[in-house]
């Protein structure tokens, strides 16, 4: 029988669960379906990720967004020692966190966030990839071998599902990353659908900007069900979680087409008990 948690562990746990899975939020509801044992990490995981985004995507100057970049770097190196300071990194270790196969994985995710401070543009979809493999793709392989049977061979197929959860993503945030300056659709993209990236600062929708964000929901779902597809038999029971957010991210996407693509001046979501409903039922399809 494991035992519960002690109090400076459950203080760790409670602050990763607020920082990645606030009640009602699409992780959150992810999360329930893993194996409860296996929650904690997870958390801790999401966590991180969100940690090294908000450092880079909720400072202004490049120059502390890289110190504090910097930072998580040498927190990382504490970790490895035993040593670690924060409370996430913390919680990395009370719950085994495999540092030593997941270094890479963690480099992938900081050189990601880091090309947020020296890239707010990208000329094209092959560009767009290499940040959407380090921010999406290795961190899907990371969740994926928390549960996984088989943990060396996730990234095969959780990698995909990763980077297309981001394209989703992105579809959901373009007002509210083109009001913080970082515009993710690329710019041949952008010209080939005559839609500028001014339009989108500014809110201006149109018959060409719906006509563009037709292709990049299109695009997302299409990443999205093949990625799904793509989970092995032996592992769809491993995989709630990300099975889980998959399925909100595709009725997200249906959510956003029908209402002709209006997240430039909001934030479409799913209402908390649709996202539960969802999850639910995701995680228990066969």
């Amino acid at each position: 029988m494991s035992q519960a948690p002690r109090p400076v562990e459950r203080h760790y746990d409670d602050y990763c669960a607020q920082k990645a899975a606030p009640p009602g939020s699409s992780v959150y509801y992810a999360l329930g379906q893993a194996p409860l044992a296996r929650q904690p990490l997870l958390a801790a995981l999401f966590a991180l990720h969100r940690e090294l985004e908000e450092t880079v995507k909720e400072t202004t100057d490049p120059a502390i967004g890289r110190t504090k970049l910097a930072w998580w770097q040498q927190e990382l190196s504490a970790l490895s020692s035993g040593q670690p300071s924060h409370p996430v990194s913390h919680a990395l270790a009370a719950h085994g966190f495999d540092l030593a196969s997941e270094t890479e994985t963690l480099h992938a995710l900081i050189a990601g966030f880091e090309m947020d401070l020296t890239q707010a543009r990208y000329l094209d979809f092959a560009n767009l990839r290499a940040y959407i493999a380090n921010v999406g793709g290795a961190f899907g392989g990371a969740v994926a071998r928390v549960t996984a049977r088989d943990p060396e061979r996730a990234s095969e197929w959780a990698a995909p599902l990763g980077n297309a959860l981001m394209l989703a993503q992105i579809v959901q945030e373009v007002g509210n990353d083109a009001r913080h300056g970082r515009i993710y659709i690329p710019i041949d993209e952008l010209q080939r659908h005559h839609v500028t990236a001014s339009d989108l600062i500014n809110r201006r929708y149109s018959s060409a900007y719906s006509a563009l964000m037709r292709f990049q929901t299109s695009r997302a779902r299409e990443a999205l069900q093949t990625a799904l597809a793509g989970i092995p038999v032996t592992e769809r029971k491993t995989q709630r979680t990300l099975r889980a957010q998959s399925a909100m991210a595709l009725a997200l996407l249906d959510e956003i087409e029908r209402d002709d693509y209006q997240v430039l001046h909001q934030r479409i979501a799913l209402t908390p008990i649709r996202k539960l409903w969802i999850a639910w039922r995701a995680a228990r399809a066969r």
